[in-house]
């Protein structure tokens, strides 16, 4: 392992943000607005920066917008953050976006779950290795959705790339991630809990020493809040930020997470942070909703 893959693998065994891409009136991304709350989360503590994942609307955006802030990000958070960018679609793009994140001294990217009706194990890792295999400078992270996947091609793949050093593990099931993790190896890889602060704690007690959030845009503070709790094994105190932000993560994922990034986005609208617009297929909330949402944030004293 070399230095430069030990400092992204502390990277990741943190708060990982997926920062929200805001929109300005025309529907273009409001680069201003970007760059303000970027700086919002470094200047909160925030230190691993995931420009385009779903959060950000990864697939709601034009190549050249992904392009775009890529390039917000690096450029806005200098020296301050290691930055994990989201890269997928098919093969030549996810490589394109690759190098050109290395190009612009980006230190790792997050490799989305292919978007395939049919996902093979072996076309899985042969789809990994190929992005994986073109940027051999940058820590690689695969985005595991698939529960049919087991930990024994996570193995593979690493054994054919040893930038392969981390993983966003997403499938909600705890003992599934548990058995998955060992099977790949629980030392090789850094944890990254996925599912963000509601399966952290479930996570982390199984082997996971990272998180992703999205809620994180909203209140820096809290996400901090509950992993120094986790890395100190307070599970009763990190239980109590879950409860904190119970409600808030049950309306993202109602319905299937049809609001996931729109809550967030109504929170900072609420605040006064940025427009509430999401793309279709998302969609804002209505206007009886939104008072809800407004009341959690407000709650949280920001």
């Amino acid at each position: 392992m070399t230095a430069t893959f030990e400092t992204q693998r502390a990277a990741l065994a943190d708060v990982v943000a997926i920062p929200v891409t805001p929109f300005a009136e025309d529907g273009t991304v409001d680069q201003d607005t970007h760059r303000a709350l970027l700086r919002r989360l470094l200047d909160g503590g925030i230190t691993t920066l995931t420009p385009n994942g779903n959060t950000g609307e990864f697939y709601a955006l034009t190549p050249q917008e992904r392009q775009l802030v890529t390039e917000l990000t690096i450029d806005e958070a200098g020296d301050r953050a290691a930055i994990l960018v989201g890269v997928g679609h098919d093969v030549p793009t996810a490589v394109a976006t690759a190098r050109h994140a290395r190009e612009l001294g980006a230190q790792m990217v997050m490799v989305h779950q292919p978007v395939h009706p049919y996902v093979s194990q072996a076309g899985w890792v042969d789809y990994h290795r190929a992005i994986a295999e073109a940027v051999p400078e940058l820590g690689v992270v695969p985005y595991i959705r698939n529960a049919q996947l087991v930990g024994a091609r996570l193995a593979e793949l690493a054994d054919h790339c040893p930038n392969v050093i981390g993983v966003k593990y997403a499938v909600p099931d705890a003992a599934r991630f548990a058995a998955f993790a060992r099977d790949a190896g629980l030392e090789r890889f850094v944890w990254v809990a996925g599912l963000a602060e509601p399966y952290a704690p479930s996570y982390f007690s199984a082997g996971a020493t990272g998180f992703t959030s999205g809620l994180v845009n909203v209140a820096p503070a809290i996400s901090l809040n509950m992993i120094e709790a986790l890395r100190a094994g307070d599970f009763a105190a990190a239980m109590k930020v879950w409860e904190q932000i119970r409600r808030f993560e049950e309306l993202r994922a109602a319905n299937g997470s049809a609001n996931n990034v729109t809550v967030v986005k109504e929170a900072l609208a609420s605040l006064g942070l940025c427009r509430r617009d999401v793309r279709p297929p998302s969609k804002p909330l209505p206007e009886d909703e939104r008072a809800e949402v407004a009341e959690i944030a407000a709650g949280w004293s920001l």
